[in-house]
Parts: structure tokens; C-alpha cells; sequence
């Protein structure tokens, strides 16, 4: 019954929205019914898919070259004092510029490729993944730390058997977050220019009153966000099997 109860309540949120808009009279291209925006769906399927294949493309390359530099700030953030005091004012100054001010300069400098969409979806997922991979590192238990040098332990040896494996709770919440906005900063950039994609096809259909096909493009690209979020949330699951039992345990 759980696993129902979405798709009930998408199905009568869905007969709602379509008795709404026919009873109401609402203008077909102000407001698209459901019918009509499954018809544009099924008669643009190819087009969907071509144009999903590249926002998918962006946004996956985008959420990997994120998280590498993320997790490198992380790293140094929190072995280095120095980095700290120079670093973490300029990373929380930077969530104060709006993501769309950046959009036409990366175009203007990276173009209207892959290549600005990529670096687009990477600066939206960056501070995620930087800031809770540096807080998990940085609250790895004390004890854990003086035990492995009491013990003699190496550097590289508490980096990777005792404080990243700690860290990876607070990095895989990073991780879920940067996986539910990676399409945003895809999107944004093809809003503002671009020659393929999902956003740029949403912008087309509605310079063409194709409202129908904006919200066809708009539901592929939900679908794109969920299926990402879920993939990576079952490999974190995966990845630290000791999280998902300590939530079985609470629960």
C-alpha cells in the first residue's frame, strides 16, 4: 500500500489539475490539461530524448567535476588552518551571488556548449558537498584520533580507515542534496543560452506558445531529477550499509 500511495495521490492531483483546467475554461496555452500534455509527450518522444540525453550529460558530468573539487576543499579545509581562514570566508560569500548573475558570464566565457552547463552545474553543487564533507571530517569522535596515534598510526593511515570513513555520513547528505539541485544549474544555463537540452527546449516551445511541450520537457526532466536522486541515494546505501541500520534502529 505504500508503494501506491504516490502514484495515487500524483493520480488524482492529476485529475484535479485536468477537470480544472477544461470546467474553468483556463486558455490551453496559459494552462495545458494533462491530456494534452501526454499527446505532446508521445508525438515529441524522439525530440524529448535527444534533448534529455544532453541535459542528462551536463548534469551528471557537472555533479562529478562538483564533487571532486568539493571534496578537495574539504580535505584542505579541514587540514589546513591556513586554507580555513583564507577559504571559508570566500566559499560562504559565494552562496550570496545569485546563481542566475552567473549564467550569462560563464556563457559569455565558456560558450554555448556542454562546457558552460557542465561548469554551471558544478559551482550549484559545490558548496553542498564542500561544506558537509569538511563538517563530517571535522567531527570525527577525538577518541578514535588519539587512539590511532597512540598507536603510532600514519597520517595516510587515519585519513583513510579512520576520518574519511567517518566523514562519509555527513558527505553522502551532502551527496542526496547536490543530486536533487545538479539539474537546476543545468537548466539554468540552457536557459540562458544554449542550442540543445531540455531547458533550451522549454524555452523554444514557449517563445512558440508550445506550452504543452514546455510542460512534456518539464515532466522528462522531474523524471531525469528523481531517477538521479534515487540512483545515488541506493549506491550511499551501499556504500555505508552501517547508516541504514542505525535509521532501521530508529525507526
Amino acid at each position: 500500500m505504500k508503494m501506491l500511495r504516490p502514484f495515487l495521490i500524483a493520480a488524482v492531483l492529476l485529475l484535479v489539475w485536468e477537470a480544472g483546467t477544461r470546467l474553468g475554461e483556463v486558455p490551453f496555452y496559459m494552462l495545458p490539461p494533462p491530456s494534452r500534455v501526454a499527446v505532446a509527450l508521445v508525438e515529441n518522444a524522439a525530440l524529448l530524448l535527444a534533448n534529455a540525453g544532453i541535459t542528462l550529460a551536463e548534469i551528471l558530468l557537472g555533479m562529478t567535476l562538483g564533487t571532486v573539487l568539493g571534496c578537495l576543499s574539504g580535505l584542505t579545509l579541514a587540514y589546513f588552518a591556513a586554507a580555513r581562514r583564507l577559504l571559508l570566508p570566500v566559499l560562504i560569500v559565494s552562496q550570496a551571488i545569485p546563481v542566475f548573475a552567473l549564467a550569462p558570464i560563464l556563457v559569455l566565457w565558456l560558450g554555448f556548449g556542454l562546457a558552460s552547463k557542465i561548469v554551471m552545474a558544478a559551482l550549484v553543487i559545490y558548496f553542498p558537498i564542500a561544506s558537509a564533507f569538511y563538517d563530517g571530517l571535522r567531527r570525527t569522535e577525538r577518541g578514535w584520533l588519539e587512539l590511532a596515534r597512540t598507536m603510532s598510526a600514519s597520517p595516510a593511515a587515519i585519513l583513510f580507515q579512520i576520518r574519511l570513513p567517518a566523514a562519509l555520513p555527513a558527505f553522502a547528505s551532502g551527496l542526496r542534496v547536490a543530486a536533487a539541485v545538479a539539474p537546476i544549474g543545468a537548466v539554468i544555463g540552457e536557459w540562458v543560452g544554449a542550442s540543445a537540452g531540455l531547458g533550451y527546449l522549454m524555452t523554444l516551445a514557449m517563445g512558440r506558445a508550445q506550452t504543452d511541450l514546455a510542460f512534456a520537457a518539464l515532466f522528462v526532466l522531474a523524471l531525469l531529477g528523481l531517477a538521479l536522486f534515487y540512483a545515488v541515494d541506493a549506491g550511499l546505501r551501499r556504500l555505508i550499509p552501517w547508516q541504514r541500520e542505525s535509521a532501521a534502529l530508529s525507526d
